[in-house]
């Protein structure tokens, strides 16, 4: 198979956060304006590639593996939190723009830490793109001792990823998993998002991430962050998603979007849950177009129409 090469190849940093080593791919100039972009879970920061291949004319696009993923180091305990994840995106406001808000940007679990963050610490947040990070089920209390005794049980099993006999076997797999994306891009994926272990191939995370969180989701906890939220939100679908199809099987689902102030809504067509991977030009042009009317830079930006990467 021939791998996907970049129109614009990232560049790595790794910073001491919270106690980890983490891992930001940076894309365009560092003086535009900084687009902080956040993966979802069992990603990393790779899987924006090939959207900043489109915005890395227009902004400073900053994606950090998630601790745990990618080339971030792993946390050493038993689960993962979302307070350690904002804690971690708190960390990265800061350090990339200490003076002014950011504008952030989202897939999954990382749009959903966009939302919880706008709400938060809304002064420090200019604009959120939210690709389909819709919230999780809403968890009644009675189901916390379950909860619990699972967490326990899988510590004692252990967890452990998948793996594949090669490279080549991960992609295909990357295939199966999501019919639209091609070869090329597959291919891609699973060189960044993986490494060799032995004579076998693996995604490159921490198996702990499969061990349930103690911590039950609490919606009305959730929804209460979103409350608070200043900032402009663009909440994007994917008109194939079973994500999406999930969500909107939940009661209330629409109200979730009521809670935020300004929020406006695209579909994106022929796409599922991996949306800035299957149709990048789409996404990218629903960014570059809502963050130039709700966050416009003295002087303009680049237009996106002057090319288009296949």
């Amino acid at each position: 198979m021939i791998m996907y090469e970049p129109f614009v190849a990232p560049r790595s940093e790794y910073l001491d956060v919270r106690g980890l080593r983490h891992h930001f791919r940076h894309w365009g100039d560092s003086g535009a304006p900084v687009l902080l972009a956040l993966h979802g879970w069992m990603d990393s920061s790779a899987s924006f590639q090939f959207v900043a291949d489109r915005l890395a004319g227009d902004f400073h696009v900053v994606a950090p593996d998630w601790r745990g993923f990618g080339r971030t180091q792993w946390g050493g305990g038993d689960c993962y939190e979302v307070g350690e994840y904002l804690g971690d995106l708190d960390a990265f406001c800061r350090h990339l723009s200490p003076s002014s808000p950011v504008l952030l940007l989202g897939h999954s679990m990382g749009g959903n830490m966009a939302m919880l963050y706008a709400g938060v610490r809304p002064e420090r947040v200019a604009a959120v793109v939210n690709l389909e990070g819709m919230g999780l089920s809403a968890q009644p209390a009675d189901a916390a001792p379950g909860r619990l005794r699972q967490w326990m049980d899988q510590i004692v099993a252990g967890a452990r990823l998948g793996d594949y006999d090669s490279l080549d076997a991960y992609a295909q797999r990357l295939m199966r998993d999501n019919s639209r994306l091609d070869a090329a891009k597959a291919l891609f994926l699973a060189r960044e998002n993986g490494c060799a272990e032995g004579e076998r191939w693996r995604l490159r995370a921490d198996p702990v991430h499969k061990i349930v969180n103690r911590v039950l989701y609490r919606l009305e906890e959730v929804l209460a962050c979103w409350r608070e939220i200043t900032a402009p939100v663009l909440w994007v679908e994917a008109a194939d998603s079973a994500v999406r199809s999930r969500a909107l099987a939940e009661p209330g689902y629409e109200d979730r979007r009521a809670c935020v102030a300004s929020l406006q809504r695209a579909m994106v067509a022929d796409a599922g849950h991996m949306l800035h991977q299957d149709r990048p030009a789409e996404v990218a042009q629903l960014v570059a177009d809502f963050l130039a009317r709700v966050a416009p830079v003295p002087g303009g930006r680049p237009t996106m129409g002057t090319w288009n990467p296949s």
